[in-house]
């Protein structure tokens, strides 16, 4: 599923992933190209942080959405949990173990494209 996000990432929006902590290798983010923010954080966890049985590590997904009462509401659904190790309200993790259903992890990641533009100024 990482390796299908990385195409899907690189194919639409021309961004490459920056491995940014040596401590943390397989940690991957992706950022807009016109004011640098992240919009994709693709890590691996131990299971047991966020909740479900286990110990094994696996892949997650954090995107940005609209808004912290979307982010509350997608954390309530099979798979989504929020946003793991970032504090702001509006960011979301998506396991990516087969649970949400590829399209809309596509989706998520436009979401999160859009919700990382840069602010419009008002007249």
């Amino acid at each position: 599923m990482r390796e299908r996000i990385f195409e899907y990432v690189r194919a639409t929006y021309k961004s490459e992933p920056e491995y940014l902590w040596m401590r943390f290798p397989r940690y991957a983010v992706f950022r807009r190209p016109d004011n640098k923010k992240w919009y994709v954080l693709v890590m691996d966890v131990p299971k047991d942080r966020l909740g479900l049985r286990g110990g094994e590590r696996v892949d997650l997904l954090n995107v940005k959405t609209d808004d912290p009462l979307s982010a509350e509401l997608l954390a309530q659904r099979e798979g989504f949990f929020k946003g793991y190790h970032i504090s702001r309200g509006n960011w979301v993790s998506v396991l990516l173990d087969g649970t949400v259903p590829f399209d809309m992890i596509c989706e998520m990641i436009d979401l999160s494209f859009r919700a990382a533009a840069p602010k419009r100024r008002k007249a």
